[in-house]
């Protein structure tokens, strides 16, 4: 059988499809050339991230496949209901990148909360001119320690997003339509660990009292956060979007900058991914990054191992 990861996979589930007998195949496919591709080689399975879309037309055009995987949680680039309706499988790997999205969350806020992203611009061009005045300038930097961070999703990757904030002492607050309350579990390196419950609670409790927001939800038809969210806030809130592109109304959030209602936000995804709005990009107070929440070694290779299971048990 034959396996296309369109978007790439690490050579561990390279390593371990091959070992089970499957033709992997890593070449990148453009878009408008996938349908001839699959047809042309036979393909079995298509794997993808974020980038490649897996649409009615590609599947009805694609007779041979037999499996879709993402390669990651949210799965808005594939027709996920109508590919099950043709009997096909739709796979991710839902727990696989938890862990570095929380961690690329937390390093927006540190970032963030020490003027990171705003010196790492300036040093390297006035550094020796004028040290002394940014030094001044980014010396009332606030601690994350006694914080309230407000965590609007509370699936996977919001409760590893809770694990660290409470062992930074932050507290909690979380907002989740489908959750009631989890068991945060804090493992330590010696093997100790600690649980904390925690109870999600309604959204304008979660907006008026939490000094940083962070969203960790799917793709939505609406904002979850626009101006009139924004508006509950406290002043001087920050915000972190690692979840996905039009979840957060940008123009209300560079308007709430504008305005101090909102200090900074950090911005993993975009409503315009790849060419995020330029008023975005050329904005002091936003901390920025290309879409990498997952994208750590570490995730890439449970993402691979954890797609290769699946495929394994699923087409053998």
């Amino acid at each position: 059988m034959k396996i296309l990861a369109n978007d790439g996979i690490s050579q561990s589930g390279i390593d371990a499809l091959q070992k089970e007998g499957f033709e992997v195949i890593i070449t990148k496919v453009a878009q408008e050339q996938l349908e001839n591709f699959i047809n042309e080689h036979q393909i079995d399975a298509i794997l993808v991230r974020s980038a490649t879309q897996v649409r009615q037309e590609l599947i009805d055009a694609c007779p041979s496949i037999k499996l879709i995987g993402r390669g990651g949680v949210g799965m808005d680039n594939i027709d996920v209901d109508y590919a099950r309706d043709q009997g096909l499988h739709v796979i991710n790997t839902p727990a696989a990148s938890s862990s570095s999205v929380a961690e690329l969350v937390f390093a927006h806020l540190f970032g963030m909360v020490r003027f990171l992203h705003q010196s790492n611009r300036e040093m390297p061009l006035e550094g020796d001119s004028r040290f002394k005045d940014l030094k001044r300038a980014y010396a009332a930097g606030t601690e994350l320690r006694g914080k309230k961070i407000g965590i609007i999703g509370f699936g996977r990757i919001g409760q590893e997003v809770a694990k660290i904030a409470l062992g930074l002492g932050m507290e909690v607050i979380a907002n989740d339509p489908f959750t009631e309350s989890a068991p945060i579990t804090i493992e330590f390196f010696n093997g100790q660990r600690i649980t904390i419950p925690i109870d999600t609670q309604d959204m304008d409790t979660l907006l008026k009292e939490s000094d940083f927001i962070t969203l960790h939800v799917p793709a939505q038809d609406a904002y979850v956060i626009g101006k009139n969210e924004i508006d509950k806030m406290k002043k001087g809130v920050g915000i972190v979007n690692a979840a996905r592109g039009g979840v957060i109304d940008e123009i209300a959030l560079i308007n709430a900058i504008e305005e101090e209602k909102v200090k900074f936000a950090g911005l993993d995804v975009f409503e315009k991914e790849p060419s995020p709005e330029v008023q975005l990009l050329m904005n002091p107070e936003l901390s920025l990054t290309p879409h990498i929440g997952a994208a750590t070694l570490e995730a890439q290779d449970r993402i691979g191992t954890e797609l290769a299971t699946q495929i394994t048990e699923l087409l053998k």
